[in-house]
């Protein structure tokens, strides 16, 4: 697999794309990046992904470049990775070069874009939940950060149970989110996915997956949900830029059905999110 990267002005092939070894982003994980589906040579939903990058650094007091600068360098990358009909574009900002702790120095923020071929996701997917937690109230709850060494754990414990993604609660008992995904359950019949205040991230599929579901007359509920409602959902599915709206078909080794809700919105988000690039 090949992944062109657009490091600080220039596209670069992945060997000889470098950055500063103190950047912050490396030393301390003072960063804040996006992941885009790249479809038929684009990147799906750049307006919402780019919102949210400054989103995500403000809350880390990053300075975020000019919307223009980082179009262009989507542009670019993509231009000289030639036409991908299937990829992942990730888009990372970070604090820089640094002293060796927690304080920024002065060079200012780092960015690199890079794309790579992308393969389908499988159709289903196992998960499992851990006994790790979000913390709810952290200071950078809300941003997409560079800090991923949790998720990292918390996957290599599903992959090890024989699952492809892991699903955390809070520090309230609260079901959360997955490693790199939202969830949405189908409970009683009705389609319910945890609020941000559960400290999820505000994941783009998720966010028009909601819009466009109250658009068609069969609103998704964002509700407090018990983790221990894992254990008694009709229904599963989840959410993320890459996988789009996903069947889990065990959760901790409970078979699944496909239920009408789900299937009704598996089928709605791929139906809308054909017919628009940047909806």
């Amino acid at each position: 697999m090949t992944t062109t990267v657009w490091v600080n002005g220039s596209v670069r092939d992945e060997e000889a794309a470098t950055v500063p070894a103190l950047d912050h982003g490396l030393m301390v994980g003072d960063g804040v990046f996006e992941t885009c589906a790249v479809r038929r040579g684009e990147a799906f939903a750049l307006s919402r992904h780019l919102r949210r990058l400054r989103r995500s650094a403000d809350i880390l007091g990053l300075t975020c470049p000019d919307e223009s600068v980082l179009r262009g360098a989507v542009a670019e990358t993509l231009r000289v990775a030639g036409p991908l009909p299937l990829g992942r574009l990730r888009i990372t900002l970070t604090g820089g070069a640094g002293p060796l702790g927690s304080e920024r120095g002065p060079a200012g923020p780092g960015l690199v874009v890079a794309v790579a071929p992308g393969t389908p996701w499988p159709e289903r997917i196992a998960v499992v939940s851990v006994p790790w937690t979000r913390n709810e109230r952290s200071a950078v709850a809300g941003a997409k950060t560079t800090s991923y060494a949790e998720n990292v754990v918390a996957l290599a414990r599903a992959r090890s149970q024989g699952a492809h993604e892991a699903l955390l609660g809070n520090t309230r008992g609260e079901l959360c989110e997955g490693t790199g995904s939202n969830v949405v359950l189908v409970l009683d019949g009705r389609l319910v996915t945890p609020p941000l205040s559960s400290g999820c991230l505000a994941g783009i599929t998720r966010e028009l997956l909601l819009e466009w579901a109250a658009d068609d007359g069969f609103p998704i509920s964002e509700e407090t949900v018990p983790a221990e409602a894992l254990s008694r959902a009709e229904d599963v599915l989840l959410t993320s830029s890459t996988r789009d709206v996903q069947h889990v078909s065990t959760v901790d080794g409970r078979q699944l059905p496909v239920t009408e809700p789900g299937r009704r919105a598996a089928e709605l988000f791929a139906l809308r999110s054909a017919g628009d690039l940047d909806p």
